[in-house]
């Protein structure tokens, strides 16, 4: 394969670093309050976009028989939200004697905590062919029983508790997860014929828009002024994110072959998420 087509194929990669230093030279484009209003843009618009295409590119029938795989379910909901949350705690405790910086360990547990990602999950699966279908019901699921769960985490975990806005992010994954999917499969109903026959490029469409989520977030990173930290822990950090992904991913498809063989489902890496197996990836 030439290098044009090896262009080609890795498309969305080369897109997460060009958005990446774009959003490095030019992070308040992209930030809160700038330009973009991602605060509206993206958390509500992409957000419901992403399921919308989801809903319409999904067979009735494959999203009906995605909720029968409640051992799948079970597998990617404890994984994710137990196991996860717990072997990230034991491994910060053997890194807490080094002199990584505090507050990066904290951060890590922190995300180690958080439920999967109601977007990348879905987005990533589908681009490595996974099952998608299960990627949207744990993606949801996951991120509703996370408003509950994930404050208990961290108040086991780090020792600090804080107010959480129940109703409002309930109505929020609400309005931007499940009304959008199901706006997509009545959409679908209709145009059923035109799209077997033009199969728009559903996968393209909602990676574009992945990446737009990815600059968004950078945007945000780099516009922080309050960000002071030193080479070596950042460095190390990345290492250490690298390798608790490779191994984590190993072990989730270790596990999945294991005990839902009848699944084709893939691990999908997302920063400190666990998202593979259509869910199980990790969460870094």
């Amino acid at each position: 394969m030439g290098l044009p087509e090896r262009l080609r194929k890795e498309w969305f990669i080369l897109g997460i670093v060009l958005v990446i230093a774009v959003a490095r030279l030019e992070p308040a484009v992209g930030g809160k309050g700038g330009p973009l209003k991602p605060e509206i843009t993206i958390t509500y618009i992409a957000v419901s976009a992403i399921f919308f295409n989801s809903g319409l590119s999904l067979k009735t029938e494959e999203l009906t028989s995605a909720l029968m795989h409640v051992k799948l379910h079970l597998f990617v909901q404890i994984f994710t939200l137990v196991f996860f949350p717990t072997a990230i705690w034991l491994f910060l405790q053997l890194l807490s004697i080094t002199p990584i910086n505090e507050w990066l360990l904290k951060g890590l547990q922190t995300v180690g905590c958080m439920p999967p990602p109601v977007s990348s999950a879905v987005i990533l699966t589908k681009a490595v062919g996974g099952n998608e279908a299960a990627a949207i019901f744990n993606s949801a699921f996951g991120s509703f029983l996370g408003i509950v769960i994930t404050p208990l985490l961290l108040l086991l975990f780090l020792g600090s508790s804080s107010s959480v806005p129940f109703t409002s992010i309930f109505s929020q994954l609400f309005m931007t997860v499940v009304v959008p999917l199901i706006i997509g499969q009545i959409v679908r109903r209709y145009i059923k014929d035109w799209l077997e026959r033009k199969k728009p490029p559903f996968g393209a469409i909602s990676s574009c828009v992945l990446l737009m989520i990815i600059y968004t977030t950078f945007c945000d990173t780099f516009a922080n002024p309050n960000i002071d930290l030193d080479k070596f822990s950042l460095i190390i950090i990345v290492f250490i994110i690298f390798s608790v992904q490779l191994s984590f991913m190993f072990l989730t498809f270790l596990f999945s072959t294991r005990v839902v063989k009848s699944q084709s489902i893939t691990a999908i890496p997302h920063p400190l998420k666990k998202n593979g197996f259509a869910q199980m990836s990790l969460k870094i």
